[in-house]
């Protein structure tokens, strides 16, 4: 009996230090210094005197303990759910013969359970979603199949969404492709550099996957990232282990087939052609009357005589003799002068300009016409399969005013090459048409006026 007693004495001794510790003399010190504080000493005294008076302040401490535990346990202990959104489905099957589709890449996974699962299953992460074909072929065709979940926690429940996938088991199969390349990041590209050519490694790479998916590749791109850091200069570069990518007539990339290759590299030789080239001022708008333009400087400099120096691929530049720039002059020519800032665009295939910023001074003086008779009428956006000719061949000549300053004028020979007479056949079909003739000239200081219209006829080639 002893032996039996000993123990509970003991325990019953140590609950007690534990609440004469930590609940009673915690209390009955707050108590004497709030009494302290207001002045009723000795009532407060007598108070905590009294056995009854800390057994009840100690009651009323263990149940608002009681109440906490209680409220934090059962908030533990009740269920509750959360979504997993996004987890990757992992596919097992026999990845060298069959090729599966359908099968979802990413699911949604709800977990139910009380708090403290849910968070032992966040804490352990790596939650998979797999589907399991292991034991099928492509003679089942199509087959619906449950996704499962590696649950890890015991008592913790899961809802997969979807909960099954319906997927197409189809043979594997393989078929020689060739390859072409493609650049992507131009714009990384130093300006003042350009692609001279691309080598690669090798022309064909075997293609592994269903029938239908290797029918519907039109062709395989290795791609080629012109922003690599090693592109600083003109000369030679190898790349290795280029990005393979199929894509089908539609220029989308097709999907789940398998390229099978090994280091495709490429050679990529970059150069710098460069070409000068004249600005070309052009201006719309009407000046006011009597005025004409006299000249025209670019940055200090006549136009005649100013260049750019232009960069981009070879084949752009052979087609570029002068870069463009458009002002407007409406209702000028009465200040004598008028200076423009001008920023020059890049034509299509230049990539640098030497200079983009540039500052246009036009002066005005005392307009002079003069009559130019031209021989020759040309035919432009003639139609493909069509010929166009003069209905009347005296319509061959045409006469055209010349307004400019006395001193240009006169620089201007008969049936000058420098102005061209042209009519617009655009849209045109097989007939005959009565069109106005437009002109063209290569000096921005003159204003050429026509008004003639001609008969032209299209006839089909024979």
């Amino acid at each position: 009996m002893n032996k039996i007693l000993k123990p509970l004495k003991k325990l019953g001794k140590s609950l007690y230090d534990f609440v004469d510790k930590f609940i009673v003399t915690p209390i009955s010190t707050l108590v004497y210094k709030i009494g302290n504080r207001l002045g009723k000493e000795d009532k407060l005294e007598k108070l905590l005197n009294r056995p009854n008076f800390i057994l009840i302040i100690s009651l009323i401490f263990a149940f608002v303990c009681f109440l906490i535990v209680d409220n934090q346990a059962t908030t533990l202990v009740n269920n509750e759910a959360e979504i997993l959104t996004g987890l990757p489905v992992n596919l097992v099957y026999n990845s060298s013969a069959y090729v599966i589709e359908g099968a979802p890449e990413t699911v949604d996974v709800t977990l139910i359970g009380n708090r403290s699962k849910l968070y032992l299953a966040r804490q352990l992460g790596e939650s998979e979603v797999t589907l399991d074909l292991s034991d099928y072929t492509d003679e089942d065709g199509t087959v619906r199949v449950k996704l499962t979940y590696n649950k890890t926690i015991d008592n913790l429940k899961y809802k997969i969404d979807p909960t099954y996938a319906t997927v197409t088991i189809k043979k594997k199969v393989s078929s020689s492709k060739n390859i072409t390349y493609d650049l992507y990041n131009m714009s990384k590209l130093d300006d003042k550099l350009s692609v001279k050519s691309v080598t690669l490694s090798k022309d064909s790479v075997v293609v592994r996957g269903s029938e239908e998916a290797l029918e519907s590749i039109a062709s395989v791109k290795a791609l080629i990232d012109l922003s690599d850091e090693e592109f600083t200069s003109a000369g030679s570069y190898t790349l290795d282990n280029l990005t393979l990518v199929p894509y089908n007539n539609q220029g989308e990339i097709v999907k789940n087939v398998e390229i099978v290759a090994t280091n495709i590299s490429a050679t990529v030789e970059l150069d710098s052609y460069s070409k000068k080239v004249p600005v070309k001022v052009l201006t719309e708008g009407k000046l006011v009357d009597g005025k004409a333009i006299s000249s025209i400087q670019i940055d200090g400099t006549d136009s005649s005589s100013y260049e750019l120096t232009i960069y981009g691929d070879e084949a752009s530049l052979e087609s570029i003799d002068s870069v463009p720039v458009t002002i407007n002059v409406d209702g000028l020519g009465n200040n004598g002068s008028k200076t423009f800032k001008v920023t020059i665009s890049k034509p299509v295939g230049v990539r640098y300009l030497s200079s983009s910023d540039v500052e246009v001074v036009l002066n005005f003086d005392e307009a002079h016409q003069r009559t130019i008779t031209l021989t020759d009428i040309r035919t432009r956006n003639v139609p493909n399969g069509l010929v166009a000719n003069l209905a009347d061949i005296k319509d061959k000549e045409v006469q055209v005013q010349v307004v400019g300053v006395e001193s240009v004028i006169n620089g201007l020979s008969d049936n000058t090459s420098d102005i061209e007479a042209y009519v617009d056949l655009t849209g045109k079909a097989a007939g005959t048409y009565s069109v106005p003739v437009k002109v063209q000239g290569t000096d921005s200081r003159l204003t050429y006026i026509v008004t003639k219209e001609i008969s032209v006829v299209l006839t089909k080639q024979g």
